[in-house]
């Protein structure tokens, strides 16, 4: 169970992580400028190791967005597009499943700033490719690793449906975001608001054959880090389509958090791993899910939840900026947050800093800081 914050620890401690954010980016572009990072090897951005799957170029320009909205600094909005026009391309990217996270952070931040509509129709463009791998037979969209794979890291993506519905009018588009939904509701997530990683379906038939994994402990477990796109992604459903059911598996998911995490807020990479197993943490699924709570926060209807997943995710926060976590004082480490994970079995970014991570973390405080 977390423990709560008085406000007079957690806005000062956020101030500063966020400063402290800012620092280590600018370090990041001044020593390797034009380079998008995935994750460290011993704290270093720049190393030769696997990168599995192309999803993240749109977290370093997305903190450049949040950092020039937040400080109004010129150098952070010319940095910002730098970072962000090179991306447009990807628009039409069938390859991933992550175009959520590369033009909402990016594209649709610059947009907002603007009012440029060339901007927004990137982002309209990057959200009806992404519809193109949904399943009829099944009613999902697919992973990148295949079409009879689902993930729940795609929750957190389908937003970008839903806007380019949105925007305009596309009834298609927004039965295609419903129906992934729904699908991942059903599949999913379980009845104590826990997440499976995966779901595999047959192709032919579009029945659901079993819950799977490819990050967490095993396919029954819950991966921390998919708990975290559940409740992140379920609540951005609810704030675009108003159905109580997304609302509810938000809930369900951010009250498995509160009840099952360790009281500092940071939960092991998977819930359901054994004592005799490697007890690792996994700040980047504590910043996702910091993220996801206050957002929530505003969108529930129980003042009482909504008080507590906002003091929790404040709780969470001051934990991640502080040590072990942030890595202020440690001038041989180039990230913000120490102790993400990105692919345990893989041996990818363990124990290291990871973009998503950044990211959310820098989106996490910055929604706290306005909230507060």
């Amino acid at each position: 169970m977390v423990e709560l914050c008085p406000s007079t620890v957690w806005k000062p401690a956020l101030e500063s992580a966020f400063e402290f954010a800012q620092e280590r980016v600018r370090s990041l572009v001044a020593r390797d400028p034009d380079f998008y990072p995935m994750y460290t090897r011993h704290g270093r951005w720049r190393h030769e190791g696997e990168a599995w799957t192309h999803w993240c170029d749109g977290f370093l320009p997305g903190m450049m967005w949040i950092f020039h909205r937040r400080t109004k600094d010129p150098v952070w909005r010319r940095h910002a597009e730098q970072y962000t026009t090179p991306l447009e391309p990807r628009k039409l990217d069938r390859a991933v499943h992550d175009l959520g996270f590369i033009f909402l952070s990016t594209y649709h931040r610059w947009y907002e700033i603007t009012g440029d509509k060339k901007l927004d129709d990137v982002v309209i463009q990057a959200g009806r490719t992404l519809a193109l791998r949904f399943k009829e037979k099944g009613e999902y969209l697919c992973s990148f690793l295949g079409p009879e794979s689902l993930f729940i890291d795609i929750m957190a993506n389908v937003g970008i449906i839903f806007y380019a519905a949105i925007e305009t009018g596309d009834e298609k588009l927004l039965d295609i975001a419903m129906r992934h939904c729904l699908t991942t509701r059903r599949v999913l997530i379980r009845g104590d608001g826990s997440s499976s990683h995966e779901g595999i379906f047959d192709l032919k038939t579009g029945e659901f054959l079993r819950q799977s994994t490819q990050q967490g402990y095993r396919a029954d477990s819950c991966w921390s880090r998919g708990l975290a796109w559940a409740l992140y992604g379920f609540s951005a459903a609810y704030k675009f389509a108003r159905d109580g059911r997304f609302l509810s598996t938000a809930e369900a998911c951010a009250d498995f958090y509160v009840r099952e995490t360790p009281a500092h807020g940071v939960p092991l990479f998977d819930y359901d791993i054994p004592p005799q197993q490697p007890q690792r943490l996994d700040s980047s699924a504590a910043a996702i899910m910091a993220a996801g709570l206050l957002r929530l926060a505003e969108l529930t209807g129980d003042a009482a939840k909504g008080q507590l997943y906002r003091e929790t995710a404040r709780h969470t926060l001051v934990t991640l900026s502080r040590p072990p976590f942030l890595a202020d004082g440690d001038e041989s480490w180039e990230g913000i947050l120490k102790e993400g994970v990105y692919h345990l079995h893989k041996g990818l970014g363990v124990g290291e800093s990871v973009m998503w991570g950044e990211y959310f973390f820098v989106e996490a405080l910055d929604r706290a800081l306005a909230d507060g």
